[in-house]
């Protein structure tokens, strides 16, 4: 990975956890440390362009005069670094592309530059940039997030399936594989799947799966898995195992036989042994625990 790369994503405090101790114990970790350390304690006065010009006008006009430096001289080197760590932590906070992260098992909040509130599922991913916001207000989500927009803020949430736009709302989105799914909890939001564009308000829920168009009303006030619920809606077991593998971060695996069917339903996040059974019992299996984090589904 480009080491400017590695320096912008440390400053801007963008690391996972793993890129996180990968950094440390590299040889330059202590100075850039150093530098980071020295840079932020940096202050700039405030600039009376008044006067300045007074100062200019009333100075005497002296001969100019060259002055030589050392070209090692410490002070020069020092500056350096200085301008150095200000422009990448600039450049970090404005420019490069941020990315939130949920790991698998666990979910993740954060605050867009709007002042809108997002948290991210299990297994999740949303990338946005700073710069120039006002002007170009799109998200990238991979996986599934809340919304709960500032008033009179709008954005657009883009997935590999479809895109949502938004305007003063709370509302979920999820894209799964070939699923989309959008759950409107407050306002109003508009869901673009392929050549199909929903208006969704209050209490409306939209899926698309292979072409296909549910539509559907929510009596919650928002996400079940913010509860420590896994809410599903006419989903097949292969989509409702990868959910549960992502909550609980495991692996499942199905030695068996087993129908088609379609499950609509609730099923804990916070219990994996209850979650096992309500599977097991409605998809007539036996969960065997391989290890703590290895499951597999056999014939009853």
């Amino acid at each position: 990975m480009d080491e400017n790369y590695i320096l912008a994503k440390w400053l801007n405090n963008d690391m996972t956890r793993e890129e996180l101790a990968e950094f440390e114990a590299s040889p330059d970790f202590k100075k850039y440390q150093k530098i980071k350390h020295y840079t932020s304690q940096l202050t700039v006065d405030d600039f009376d362009e008044n006067a300045m010009l007074k100062n200019v006008l009333s100075s005497k006009k002296v001969d100019s005069e060259v002055i030589y430096i050392k070209k090692n001289n410490w002070f020069i080197k020092i500056a350096a670094i200085i301008i150095l760590g200000l422009g990448i932590t600039f450049f970090a906070q404005n420019f490069i592309q941020i990315t939130e992260y949920a790991e698998n098992g666990k979910k993740t909040s954060f605050t867009l530059p709007d002042k809108s509130d997002v948290v991210l599922n299990s297994g999740s991913e949303i990338s946005y940039k700073k710069w120039n916001w006002d002007n170009s207000r799109n998200i990238k989500l991979k996986g599934e997030a809340y919304f709960h927009v500032a008033k009179g803020k709008k954005f657009e949430v883009i997935t590999n399936l479809g895109k949502v736009s938004v305007l003063g709302t709370q509302f979920d989105v999820k894209a799964r594989k070939n699923r989309f799914d959008i759950i409107c909890f407050e306002g109003r939001v508009k869901v673009n799947y392929k050549n199909t564009e929903v208006i969704l308000t209050h209490g409306q829920n939209v899926s698309f799966e292979n072409g296909n168009q549910t539509k559907s009303t929510i009596n919650t006030s928002k996400p079940e898995w913010l509860e420590n619920n896994i809410a599903f809606n006419k989903e097949n077991l292969r989509n409702i195992l990868d959910e549960i593998e992502r909550r609980y971060n495991v692996t499942i695996s199905v030695n068996a036989n087993y129908t088609n069917d379609l499950f609509t339903g609730k099923i804990p996040s916070n219990n994996l042994d209850i979650a096992l059974h309500i599977i097991a019992t409605t998809y007539n299996l036996k969960p065997n625990k391989i290890s703590t984090n290895k499951i597999i589904f056999e014939e009853k």
